[in-house]
């Protein structure tokens, strides 16, 4: 593993830097974090989530994409998040892009790594995001969603959604939280 560099990066020093690593990289407050490896539920999460999300998509007939684990959401000059999934609606991105500008939608998957940072950190971070409307944290271990949404007047609604649907509006996604999960749980 590449060490990472002393001195704070921008989000333009990272992206390039980011690339040439054989791991994958987010960016803190300019300092440069390898993400952790992922166990196989969270892999069979990701995986279920981008299922229920290509679904969604083209049942809604929105114009509207996912990116799975491959794209970064600039925070500000000093800070970008590389999430499990990212929605996006408008004219496709280039398949060479390490960027998504303007993501609609944030889902990430906790995992042992990501269970301290993902529900603080960066729930104050993705909401800077002025374009980011939903935050959806899924918990595979406790089988569980919590899905924050940007309201009125900088307020953040948030709710824990143990099964039944989960509607994404903007941009109009309607999903079943079962189908995040596998339907027979393995004890980890």
């Amino acid at each position: 593993m590449a060490a990472p560099r002393k001195e704070r990066m921008t989000v333009n020093e990272f992206l390039p830097w980011a690339k040439q690593q054989p791991e994958r990289w987010e960016l803190f407050d300019g300092v440069p974090m390898a993400m952790s490896p992922e166990r196989i539920v969270h892999g069979d999460t990701k995986y279920r989530t981008a299922r229920a999300f290509d679904a969604a998509v083209a049942k809604a007939r929105v114009p509207c994409r996912f990116v799975l684990d491959s794209a970064v959401a600039r925070v500000n000059a000093r800070n970008s998040y590389r999430p499990d999934l990212l929605v996006y609606c408008g004219d496709p991105i280039s398949g060479g892009a390490l960027e998504l500008p303007n993501p609609v939608l944030v889902v990430e998957v906790l995992s042992p790594g990501n269970a301290a940072t993902d529900p603080r950190d960066k729930l104050q971070g993705y909401f800077r995001v002025p374009s980011i409307m939903h935050y959806v944290i899924i918990d595979s271990d406790k089988r569980l969603v919590i899905h924050h949404t940007r309201g009125r007047d900088e307020v953040i609604g948030t709710r824990i959604v143990t099964s039944g649907p989960l509607t994404l509006d903007p941009p109009g996604l309607a999903l079943s939280v079962a189908d995040f999960f596998d339907r027979t749980p393995v004890q980890s």
